[in-house]
């Protein structure tokens, strides 16, 4: 039994319906058209015998070769009529299981006389019934076939779709593969890679939550060991009160370690959060110019050189702003803490096939391309930190549908390149004013 919610069913509805429909259509169609046809030719049959009359011709001569394939049902009388402007007609009348077929021809109008000329069509009329029936016969043949028709079809055309769920109901979360989009029909391809890219999406989900997972432990468990042996060392023997107070401060300083890493794993629950808050229309270029100019004053504390190239004046995109927000602060922070005093760094915006193109272009010391930036707890370089912005960074990047990258330099001068591209199908560009 099929559902009522199941496409097949509303497809074969359709398509049996609008068939039967198609074929009650053309078979009245060509009924009518056979019978008005036979018709026709009975009633020029006819005329033409009144006309050979009038004209003392023989009933059978005729330039058109009708020949009557049985004459003795042919009846001519003469009746009068009051009415002179009687023209050829025709009717046709059932007697005794016959059926006749008369028309009035006139014949001496001086006198108001006229031809009346009838002819027994029973043969005919069985004709018409017997056509009918296998008009009918054919109908029912033709019905079914177009049932066989539409059930085979609509199999066919859930195959692809039978074959997707197959594929990822048996899919979990160690054992997921992209699916072969080669082999789907043409109009699924666009399915298959939008699965394969949620596929790609729930994989680096998993494997950075794993991460996630075991790195918070490996991060905890560190200075935990810190502050137990700090306080096993300290318990040994009596000490002074200075040195208790280096004992307390030594712990207090590791369990603020301890907070800046748990206030990062809450900031992950926090944008988890933030990526189901509803969108809003936005004009990304005001945003960035906004964040750039609170980075610049720390830049200039820090003694270095902030740069902004903004393009175009405007660009419209409907996202979720705290997202946005936290991929640029990140991109910024990681840029000025990496590049040297009285060093350049760039936040820069262009506009390519993607959509809009923001990048935050250092002077640091480069990165290694070796190493998964965007996995939980990874570090570059000396500098102090957690390693959980750029998983931060990545996680929003994907909540947008948008791209995310880093990379080093290619222009000869050592530093990376941060970039983020926004989908230009939720974008559109500000008209600048002339």
């Amino acid at each position: 039994m099929i559902s009522k919610k199941s496409i097949r069913r509303n497809f074969l509805i359709q398509l049996i319906f609008s068939s039967a429909s198609l074929i009650l259509i053309f078979s009245s169609l060509l009924y009518f058209y056979i019978e008005k046809s036979i018709y026709d030719d009975k009633f020029i049959e006819l005329t033409q015998y009144a006309k050979n009359i009038v004209n003392n011709k023989s009933v059978y001569q005729t330039n058109e070769q009708m020949i009557s394939a049985n004459v003795f049902a042919l009846n001519v009388e003469i009746v009068y009529l009051k009415n002179k402007n009687v023209h050829t007609d025709g009717y046709e009348k059932t007697e005794n299981k016959h059926t006749f077929l008369t028309i009035i021809y006139p014949y001496k109008l001086a006198d108001k006389s006229y031809l009346k000329i009838t002819k027994d069509i029973t043969q005919t009329k069985r004709l018409l019934k017997k056509i009918l029936r296998y008009i009918f016969i054919i109908n029912i043949a033709g019905f079914l076939l177009v049932i066989i028709y539409a059930i085979t079809l609509s199999k066919m055309l859930v195959v692809p779709i039978m074959a997707l769920s197959k594929k990822l109901s048996n899919m979990n979360e160690h054992l997921m593969k992209p699916i072969k989009t080669e082999e789907l029909p043409l109009e699924f391809e666009p399915l298959g890679e939008t699965i394969n890219r949620l596929i790609s999406r729930i994989q680096n989900f998993v494997k950075y939550q794993k991460e996630l997972f075991i790195g918070t432990a490996h991060e905890l468990k560190t200075p935990l060991a810190v502050i137990k042996l700090k306080n096993q060392v300290t318990l040994i023997k009596k000490r002074s009160p200075e040195e208790y107070i280096e004992a307390l401060n030594v712990t207090n300083r590791t369990i603020d370690e301890m907070n800046i890493i748990v206030s990062n794993i809450l900031n992950i629950g926090r944008q988890e959060g933030a990526q189901l808050d509803k969108p809003t229309e936005v004009d990304v270029i005001k945003i960035l110019k906004q964040k750039a100019n609170d980075f610049q004053l720390l830049a200039e504390n820090e003694h270095k050189k902030l740069i902004i190239e903004l393009k175009p004046d405007g660009y419209m995109a409907t996202l979720q702003v705290s997202l946005l927000n936290q991929i640029i602060q990140n991109f910024l922070q990681n840029a000025l803490k990496f590049t040297s005093k009285n060093k350049v760094v760039m936040l820069k915006t262009s506009q390519d096939d993607f959509g809009l193109l923001i990048e935050v272009i250092d002077e640091g010391c480069g990165i290694d391309d070796t190493v998964d930036l965007f996995a939980p707890f990874k570090r570059q370089g000396n500098k102090s930190g957690v390693g959980l912005g750029l998983f931060l960074a990545k996680s929003a990047a994907d909540a947008l549908g948008a791209k995310i990258k880093i990379e080093n330099r290619k222009d000869g001068i050592d530093g990376t390149v941060a970039s983020v591209q926004l989908n230009s199908k939720l974008s559109c560009i500000i008209p600048q004013n002339n």
